[in-house]
């Protein structure tokens, strides 16, 4: 049972793959509208861009991130993955904004439909990444960010954060034990699958709750498994209060025998990984110290950030990275 008395806030980040970061940039800031806070490299593996787009100051729950892996074939969909990730938006009238300005862009996307009690509008990117415009409209929960004041899209309308993170499997019951027994989700409801004779999607909801602190599970039994590229998740991170609370996550996984990387500095947050019986990642991460660490607030993501055990080595990391011109008049 869980022993851990910490709750986890909310959904804190997702990252997911694409095969070119300059297209990336154009489409996350100019179509969706979104910031670019914090352009540095994935510090596991520094020859590859990892770009944060967020909310005016990139605040922990509206934080999109993507790992730049040029040499990515395209993901190929299946279970034992995130399969889709929600950006949240003020109200139901602005998903009528939305599926107008995405058909204005071509972009691919569906009609407005309800899930969980919400009007929902889903699309994918130019690379296929799966997208759920959500409506905050009846949100009572994690409160949304500020979006952007430089965003295309007017604040009435504008992504406000990030909502339900989807996760598929074959299998939803130890996905279930660690949501529940581990992390302390708690589980809210279900809702009908939108696939023909697949069992419901579950929910479940951690901290305040609300769009901002919900995890939908989706069960299929007629996929393969996942094998991940351009377009596909590599994880979902939820958020924790601080240092002190991600130690003592730390030790209680391993008080449980969950495998998983430790204490990790990313300068900018701190972090915790592992992977759940399924095989999909987790991570928890801090809310602090933030992206300003390093920038001025109005300059974020204008010019290559590294932190400060990796600024040595900046001269050799520059010229292993093709140049994404992120600067703003």
């Amino acid at each position: 049972m869980q022993e851990q008395r910490n709750v986890l806030k909310g959904i804190h980040h997702v990252s997911a793959i694409t095969a070119s970061g300059p297209d990336n940039y154009k489409f996350y800031t100019e179509v969706l509208g979104l910031r670019l806070v914090k352009k540095t490299v994935n510090q596991d593996d520094t020859s590859m861009y990892h770009l944060f787009y967020g909310d005016e100051t990139g605040s922990p729950g509206t934080e999109l991130t993507f790992f730049e892996i040029p040499m990515a074939g395209p993901n190929r969909e299946g279970v034992s993955s995130i399969s889709a990730i929600s950006l949240r938006v003020p109200s139901d009238q602005s998903l009528h904004y939305w599926k107008d300005r995405l058909a204005s862009y071509s972009v691919e996307h569906d009609d407005i439909v309800g899930r969980a009690g919400r009007h929902t509008l889903a699309f994918r990117d130019k690379e296929g990444q799966r997208f759920i415009l959500v409506s905050d409209e009846r949100n009572s929960g994690v409160s949304g960010g500020t979006p952007w004041g430089g965003s295309p899209v007017p604040a009435e309308n504008a992504i406000i954060g990030l909502g339900p993170v989807h996760l598929t499997v074959a299998n939803p019951e130890p996905t279930d034990l660690i949501l529940t027994s581990v992390l302390g989700f708690r589980r809210k409801g279900r809702y009908p699958a939108l696939v023909e004779g697949q069992p419901d999607i579950l929910v479940y909801e951690t901290g305040e709750g609300g769009t901002g602190a919900e995890i939908h599970l989706e069960t299929r039994t007629d996929l393969p498994r996942e094998r991940q590229g351009s377009g596909g998740v590599h994880h979902v991170a939820f958020r924790v209060a601080d240092e002190k609370e991600l130690r003592e996550w730390t030790e209680h996984l391993n008080k449980i025998r969950i495998g998983n990387s430790g204490f990790v500095e990313r300068f900018y947050f701190q972090s915790l990984y592992f992977r759940e019986p399924n095989g999909i990642l987790f991570e928890l991460a801090t809310d602090g110290p933030g992206f300003a660490t390093d920038e001025e607030l109005e300059h974020l993501g204008e010019s290559l950030s590294l932190p400060p055990f990796l600024e040595p080595h900046r001269e050799r990391i520059e010229a292993g990275l093709k140049p994404i011109d992120t600067a703003r008049d």
